[in-house]
């Protein structure tokens, strides 16, 4: 009896220590791994993900897949860190079928954990390469807001849903001409040069 008692107080006590260790391994790593997560879109995956289960669960039925992109269209599938596309940024919309600095279009916009696998996203238009958009990734996840990597823009054409949203300053993503669904909007100028204001003085833009 005595022996078992033992034990079982030692158990008791190393299950106690493994836990504190757990804790505070949590309180030292946990803000650096969810700030990774947020940086690497696994963040929005994971709520699309929970998003669609739960509207399927809601229809009573299996969950439906996330859209995937059109069969045959090129996709965004590549971005580089915003200082290596550094250029001359200027405001220069102009709704005429051929995206320009300062619209917001739609695209299929690859996870960078996972090219297999993305989302349909609006971009900001900030530059092109021939026939190779450089574009800013939006967000309507209010979990940006005050990140240095990312600045708001408000509400727009560009979400139905009316929701503010952000966008990524630190990555610049190359969309193909021909993968734009839709333009979305043109941003309006003192949004844009807020952007650009940036741009020029965090990454060497122009």
């Amino acid at each position: 009896m005595l022996t078992g008692s033992l034990s079982s107080v030692l158990v008791a006590g190393t299950w106690k220590k493994l836990g504190m260790q757990l804790g505070r391994l949590a309180a030292q790593q946990g803000p650096k791994l969810y700030k990774q997560l947020q940086q690497s879109g696994a963040l929005d995956k994971a709520r699309t993900a929970i998003g669609n289960a739960a509207a399927g669960t809601a229809a009573g039925g299996t969950a439906a897949a996330t859209r995937g992109p059109v069969p045959g269209r090129p996709v965004a599938s590549h971005s580089a860190p915003t200082a290596q596309r550094a250029r001359r940024v200027a405001y220069s919309p102009d709704l005429d079928g051929r995206a320009d600095p300062g619209e917001i279009v739609w695209t299929w916009v690859a996870y960078e954990e996972d090219a297999s696998q993305g989302k349909d996203r609006p971009v900001l238009v900030v530059g092109r390469d021939g026939h190779t958009l450089l574009g800013l990734m939006l967000s309507s996840n209010s979990d940006r807001d005050g990140h240095p990597d990312w600045v708001g823009i408000g509400k727009g054409r560009w979400d139905p849903e009316g929701r503010p949203s952000w966008i990524r300053l630190d990555r610049v993503i190359d969309v193909p001409e021909d993968g734009i669904r839709r333009e979305g909007a043109i941003l309006e100028r003192s949004r844009f040069e807020q952007v650009a204001s940036r741009l020029r003085s965090d990454y060497s833009w122009q």
